[in-house]
């Protein structure tokens, strides 16, 4: 059985979804080689126009399996730092993909469950939801999963919660920044969902991908000459392109542009 599953709609909406129930959606070396293969795959696809992330049973995300953990003791250094390796490589495939990505939370989020949740443009998370970066109770670190965590809360938060692996409840998640908003339960996750594919499917599939390599390149860099002319120059470039010309012209005729999905 898949450790991780995905389906396409015929909008061009495609779910990743954790399929480890039983663990809890624990990672271990099958579940992020599925995960990198799944978003990988999602990526490429020209069909694709919104990737969502869910899990099936109690728990989005509880982090290492610990079976997995327990093999990790007998390894060596260089195949432990292969092992995170991937974990690395997984969580940049899933912030690297041009498409928008939005994580349905809900449950126990932890450990590199957390950065999975910091890889995805969108989160939401019902109340019941908690969140810990539990790493230092076993003597670790949240490493390959910092850059994206970081950046969701920042570092005077990231110095409190590294530090005590202590429960952030979803509430508190949303006040820091970490998920975009708490819904009360299911139902309301999954009408969060449809309404924020209604959204992104109402906008130009190319300049998605433009926007997220914008934010990358611009995010903690000063307003420099060659910044504002490589900006200049993405903004020319995206109203001279045959999807910019279609929505502009869209714009002046009173009309839908032609790559809105209803």
């Amino acid at each position: 059985m898949a450790h991780v599953e995905k389906t396409v709609d015929s909008r061009g909406v495609a779910t990743i979804t954790l399929n480890r129930p039983g663990k809890h959606n624990a990672f271990n070396a099958e579940v992020i080689q599925e995960l990198q293969r799944a978003f990988t795959s999602a990526g490429a696809d020209p069909t694709v126009r919104v990737i969502l992330v869910a899990a099936n049973g109690k728990s989005f995300c509880a982090g290492a399996d610990a079976e997995w953990l327990r093999a990790s003791v007998k390894l060596s250094r260089e195949d432990n730092l292969a092992d995170a390796h991937e974990i690395a490589r997984m969580l940049r495939i899933i912030d690297t993909i041009p498409k928008p990505t939005v994580a349905l939370v809900h449950g126990a989020v932890m450990g590199g469950g957390v950065g999975l949740v910091a890889a995805c443009d969108i989160a939401v998370a019902t109340r019941d939801s908690f969140f810990s970066l539990s790493e230092v109770k076993l003597g670790l670190l949240p490493a390959a999963i910092s850059p994206y965590v970081i950046a969701a809360i920042g570092a005077r938060n990231a110095r409190r919660f590294f530090l005590t692996a202590e429960r952030i409840p979803g509430d508190d998640a949303a006040r820091l920044g970490f998920v975009h908003e708490v819904v009360e339960d299911q139902a309301a996750l999954l009408a969060a969902r449809d309404r924020f594919v209604k959204e992104l499917l109402m906008c130009g599939p190319a300049a998605i991908a433009d926007c997220k390599a914008l934010i990358r390149d611009v995010a903690g860099h000063y307003v420099s000459d060659e910044l504002m002319r490589d900006t200049a120059r993405r903004i020319a470039d995206r109203r001279t392109s045959e999807e910019g010309q279609e929505g502009l012209a869209a714009f002046i005729e009173k009309r839908k542009p032609r790559w809105v999905v209803s």
